[in-house]
């Protein structure tokens, strides 16, 4: 599977739950060691061999325009929200004019992650991408260990990759970390507006095509103030 070249980057949220440090400037502009968040993701997406990253923006858009404005890898292009935000559905399907046709990564701006195995977190999940029987393949990790992640986990792994949604269920063992591989026009039949990629993915895990694969390495969710503290120590190795 060659490696996607282009990236989305979801940065338009409000960031309501990191206020304070969200009252003047957007989420992806908090830093986690000295790093903003959004700049975190970035490099591991050049990392990975992307070349491209659409960025949506929204609060405080031209705080975070200005501040990728200089960045060389990858290049960077803009979806504009300013006007409505659209959450991850309808960003994706905004974007789509601006991702091209080919696979891409979609990327969350509220996680940070290290590597701990032989293989870079990329690898696994696009060996398992496969676009003829999946709609979306997503990066998952354990939620023993994790930082900043108090829920109680999101899907169920079956041992080929397939992804099931923790239902009824007290709770699962793996959480979606914040990054999958997805086809850019997967959205395109979402509604209008604002809408969520959730119902998407539950569709898609009913009929057998979402499937996942785990993180090895550590995560960090910096959802907010204290987790942005944890992960910094983490960093430090604290």
């Amino acid at each position: 599977m060659t490696v996607p070249k282009t990236a989305m980057v979801l940065a338009a949220g409000l960031g309501t739950r990191m206020r304070p440090l969200t009252d003047d400037r957007p989420k992806a502009l908090v830093e986690v060691g000295g790093r903003a968040l959004i700049d975190h993701v970035l490099d591991r997406l050049a990392e990975a061999g992307v070349t491209t990253a659409v960025v949506n923006v929204h609060w405080f858009a031209d705080r975070l325009v200005n501040h990728l404005f200089d960045r060389q890898t990858p290049r960077i292009l803009i979806s504009d929200e300013r006007e409505e935000l659209l959450e991850t559905g309808g960003g994706l399907k905004k974007a789509h004019p601006l991702l091209g046709d080919e696979p891409v990564f979609v990327a969350n701006i509220d996680s940070v992650w290290m590597d701990r195995g032989d293989l870079p977190w990329a690898a696994e999940l696009i060996r398992l991408w496969d676009p003829v029987k999946m709609d979306a393949c997503l990066l998952l990790a354990t939620r023993e260990g994790a930082i900043g992640f108090e829920g109680d986990g999101d899907f169920f792994l079956a041992d080929d990759g397939h992804l099931t949604f923790r239902g009824e269920a007290p709770s699962a063992p793996y959480a979606y970390m914040g990054v999958h591989i997805t086809r850019p026009d997967y959205a395109d039949g979402g509604p209008d507006g604002p809408f969520s990629l959730s119902p998407l993915w539950r569709a898609s895990a009913a009929a057998g095509r979402l499937y996942g694969c785990v993180l090895d390495g550590d995560w960090m969710h910096v959802g907010d103030p204290q987790a942005r503290d944890e992960a910094e120590a983490r960093l430090a190795g604290e």
